[in-house]
């Protein structure tokens, strides 16, 4: 499974989304060895790679925002990152089939990776699995409007969310820092185990009042009523956290705004907020920018990027 040269990459193709990419129906570290771009990584080429350490402090100022929840012990995170290793290679062999896995000379796959070696030295200090995950960081050519991280450090953009949105440097690192954040949370697992109780609680609630046939139904959408409130619980944790891990990164935390108000053009006609897995991106815009003063500090003393890269050419 090789990426093709860059002139042959095909930027509209239709790759599947893993089932694991992102918890619900959402679509939008360093020890041992991992894997960066297809390139298995040991802890002690860190240096020659140019990865930042993450100073002590640093790992302070993520604490407060690196809490996984206590659900997530009833699903083994062995399995999940088993299985979204699995199904990311799957998504990187059918991309290759469709001449739409970029090739490692692609400047746009450069500035994912780059921008991902700035973030990856700050997760050791929120999750301590994260030391041990194996990360790798592709780019599918495909036009949709989406990214993610699967659990284990498994991160993909699609094509079409940085040239349609033409994002810069600091908007994407915000992404990034989002879709990680969803992966240091641990929330595909915790979706897994929240959709198993909550089903559970419902089914037993409604035969406790002997609703019969109709008690399955309600179960039905009261369970995807609830797993959706989750969904939309996560999103607003991943802000929190994708924030300070991007400005610590030496990113513009404010870049988050245009980010959103960007998204808000491109998704017109979005669902009401109570049937959304994402809150709306106008409540976003609100969360960002009431965290911006808190997060200045953060981003004022980070070490900044030595390089800066662009959107796709038109």
């Amino acid at each position: 499974m090789s990426p093709l040269p860059a002139s042959h990459f095909n930027t509209d193709a239709q790759v599947p989304l893993p089932e694991l990419a992102h918890p619900g129906t959402c679509r939008c570290a360093l020890h041992a060895r991992r894997r960066l771009g297809g390139v298995l990584i040991g802890s002690g080429a860190l240096a020659a790679l140019g990865l930042p350490q993450a100073a002590a402090a640093q790992q302070d100022a993520l604490a407060s925002q690196c809490k996984v929840s206590s659900l997530t012990k009833l699903v083994s995170a062995n399995q999940i990152e088993q299985g979204a290793a699995q199904q990311y290679q799957q998504m990187l062999q059918q991309a290759a089939q469709q001449r739409a896995l970029a090739p490692a000379n692609s400047p746009q796959l450069q500035r994912l990776r780059y921008i991902a070696k700035r973030i990856i030295p700050l997760t050791a200090g929120c999750n301590p699995r994260a030391k041990d995950w194996r990360w790798d960081v592709n780019l599918i050519g495909s036009s949709d409007l989406n990214a993610f991280c699967m659990p284990g450090g498994k991160i993909a953009f699609y094509f079409g969310i940085l040239a349609k949105l033409k994002l810069d440097d600091d908007e994407v690192a915000t992404i990034m820092g989002h879709e990680v954040a969803h992966a240091l949370l641990e929330h595909s697992r915790e979706h897994i185990a929240k959709s198993v109780a909550t089903r559970g609680v419902i089914e037993l609630g409604s035969a406790l009042l002997g609703l019969g046939g109709a008690g399955s139904t309600l179960a039905n959408m009261g369970g995807q009523l609830l797993t959706l409130k989750f969904s939309r619980s996560n999103e607003s944790e991943a802000d929190a956290l994708g924030l300070v891990l991007s400005a610590k990164a030496g990113y513009r935390p404010d870049a988050g705004v245009r980010l959103w108000q960007k998204m808000m053009a491109a998704n017109k006609g979005a669902p009401p907020q109570l049937l959304s897995t994402h809150p709306t991106s106008d409540s976003r815009i609100r969360d960002i920018q009431a965290r911006l003063a808190g997060l200045g500090p953060v981003y004022a003393s980070a070490a900044k990027p030595d390089q800066r890269f662009g959107p796709p050419s038109a």
